[in-house]
């Protein structure tokens, strides 16, 4: 079991579960609303956008990329997180 565990992380796979999880939840905060609103998902989008590029870098880095792949994914986290930023300061 504990090969298995190693192997799980290690490959990267521990990082798709993740990412399947950030995606039911976008689909679960932009769907609470009872009707599928462009905006709201816009602003839901932004929010967890730069998580999932951390959580890309930490594939890259878990699965062997080239180094370039894990300094990309951290690059595009920081422009969308200041997006998010914006966008909170913006709409309050």
């Amino acid at each position: 079991m504990n090969e298995v565990l190693h192997a799980f992380v290690q490959s990267g796979r521990i990082v798709d579960l993740a990412l399947a999880v950030v995606a039911i939840e976008f689909f679960v905060l932009v769907l609470r609303r009872g009707a599928w609103d462009g905006s709201h998902a816009v602003t839901v989008a932004l929010a967890l956008a730069p998580g999932a590029c951390l959580l890309l870098a930490l594939r890259a880095a878990l699965s062997g990329d080239e180094g370039v792949w894990v300094w990309a994914w951290l690059a595009a986290s920081l422009p969308l997180h200041g997006l998010d930023l914006i966008r909170r300061r913006l709409l309050g």
